[in-house]
């Protein structure tokens, strides 16, 4: 797989990957300094973004031989996302923020079901008593915790995390990692996560060092 971007001012970025096979209930962490490619790799995997070459296949479809329209389907329906950004939305509830991919795609769970398992995910992370609350009203943690809820509520088949836990307090961090992993494990997902914290290397399976995968000009 190749992934070229052109920018301004130097060198293009390019991220060249000659194989990566992630197993179902296998983690992977992705570490690299900053601009090392870390999030363009999940963008790809998540189908955001298109590869120059090559080929990605997620949860058995062909990201690369898709539409956007498609991708985005493949996305919302089995793949959780914790972006860095968190990309909440500023005018729903925490709860509501949540719940969102019922509101985009009604057809991925009844809203009964939806509504129990955000519930006991908001408990698990305690922010249970905030789901009423705007992210405005918030703290970092606590919205990265919504964010981390809204990845893990549809059960996907493929987690893709932008550092979930850089901006967690040391015990929430890894009460946040177990919750991520054991959910991976225990729904046989394939979770991916780009870190800095290189103290969490030993609970993953591999570790992928992304500043190896940096290109130059062909």
């Amino acid at each position: 797989m190749v992934f070229r971007h052109r920018q301004t001012e130097g060198e293009p970025f390019v991220l060249r990957l000659g194989s990566l096979e992630v197993d179902a209930g296998k983690v992977v962490a992705c570490i690299g300094p900053s601009g090392s490619g870390k999030s363009t790799l999940l963008d790809l995997i998540a189908g955001i973004l298109s590869p120059e070459q090559g080929s990605i296949r997620v949860a058995g479809f062909a990201m690369h031989e898709l539409d956007t329209n498609a991708r985005r389907r493949v996305r919302i329906e089995h793949i959780g996302l914790v972006f860095q950004t968190l990309a909440l939305v500023d005018y729903l509830t925490a709860f509501e923020n949540i719940v969102l991919p019922s509101f985009v795609e009604p057809t991925i769970a009844t809203r009964a079901e939806l509504k129990a398992r955000a519930q006991k995910l908001a408990a698990d992370l305690e922010i249970d008593h905030l789901l009423r609350r705007r992210p405005a009203k918030l703290s970092q943690g606590e919205r990265q915790r919504v964010a981390i809820c809204r990845a893990l509520v549809t059960r996907p088949a493929v987690l893709l995390c932008d550092e979930p836990t850089g901006n967690l307090d040391p015990v929430r961090s890894e009460r946040t990692l177990d919750l991520l992993l054991e959910a991976g494990r225990t729904s046989g997902a394939a979770v991916m996560m780009a870190t800095h914290d290189h103290s969490l290397l030993g609970r993953f399976d591999t570790v992928l060092d992304m500043a190896e995968l940096r290109g130059g000009r062909p």
